[in-house]
């Protein structure tokens, strides 16, 4: 991506455009040629899930133009963020206990369960009620936000 400065207004472009004023083919110039224009290159920062890109702004020290990054402002409370935050973990550990629950059903009929599985299945509930905790122990909404559960697919 690239953009221009016109006179104090920074339009964005996806692709070079073809023509620029009376130049032609645009798109096959060097990076060096575009800075001389005034086409710099556009650099998206990396944000938290507690943040958002703001306004695009010039960057004079590194010669690119880039997004300002600004925290989000959140309408659920902490305390609905936590048990969202919870009940999607607690889904995540389900859907992965699931996998093996044919197993522990079969016990019910008198197939033994083996332990690795049980030992396993042990694990995952030890390690949910300990990211839970780890949750709730969270204290402002950004924590909460940014907080990565498990990815177990």
């Amino acid at each position: 991506m690239k953009a221009i400065n016109i006179d104090g207004t920074i339009k964005t472009y996806n692709s070079v455009p073809k023509t620029w004023g009376n130049i032609l083919g645009l798109q096959y110039l060097t990076n060096a040629e575009l800075n001389e224009i005034g086409f710099y290159d556009i650099v998206k920062p990396i944000v938290k899930e507690s943040q958002e890109l703001g306004d695009i702004e010039w960057d004079a020290d590194n010669s690119v133009f880039t997004y300002l990054v600004v925290d989000k402002s959140f309408s659920q409370t902490i305390a609905e963020m936590k048990t969202q935050k919870i009940d999607n973990l607690k889904s995540s550990y389900n859907f992965e206990l699931g996998k093996t629950d044919w197993i522990i059903i079969r016990t019910q009929e008198g197939t033994a369960a083996p332990q690795e599985i049980l030992d396993a299945r042990a694990a995952l509930r030890t390690e949910c009620a300990s990211k839970e905790a780890e949750i709730n122990a969270l204290s402002t909404q950004a924590q909460i936000a940014d907080y990565e559960l498990p990815s177990f697919r």
